[in-house]
């Protein structure tokens, strides 16, 4: 199961770049069972992706999620829809299904094995927050990092 959500500033260009990911990632055993080995196309396994605005959301400021980083409804169902037909030119239509776009869906995730991962098509690296020691202001509290000391977060 893919959960797809799209930002503000998604491109064409991100969207090639996590379906390629998403097929060829090698999540899975191979024959032998050697965890690691296989993508999607090598067990010929199917993808079902679930458009998820709510992945958007910035929850760093207050107790609401602010989803001002998700791109509007109408846009990012183009955007979705683009990036289904690439799942499937680059693979086998048939195997890839989805949701209903915008819509309440009740979806279950039987999940084998301890494995979630986030792809992000803007190369996120995570970065620890630096010592409280060399980040006090004068109140002797710690400054949070700002958003270029964490890196930017877009997933499509």
């Amino acid at each position: 199961m893919v959960l797809v959500g799209i930002g503000t500033d998604d491109t064409t260009q991100d969207v090639e770049y996590i379906a390629k990911k998403i097929l060829t990632m090698r999540v899975f055993d191979d024959n032998d069972g050697t965890m690691w080995k296989a993508g999607v196309k090598d067990i010929g396994g199917e993808v079902l992706s679930v458009s998820q605005f709510t992945l958007m959301a910035n929850t760093t400021k207050g107790n609401k999620p602010d989803f001002h980083g998700a791109m509007s409804s109408v846009s990012s169902r183009e955007v979705y829809s683009t990036f289904l037909k690439r799942l499937g030119e680059l693979y086998e239509p048939a195997k890839i299904k989805d949701g209903q776009f915008g819509a309440m869906m009740s979806v279950s995730l039987a999940n084998e094995g301890p494995v979630t991962l986030q792809i992000d098509s803007r190369k996120f690296e995570y970065v620890p927050v630096e010592d409280t020691k060399s980040k006090k202001g004068k109140s002797g509290t710690s400054t949070p990092a700002t958003p270029s000391e964490l890196g930017a977060q877009g997933t499509v």
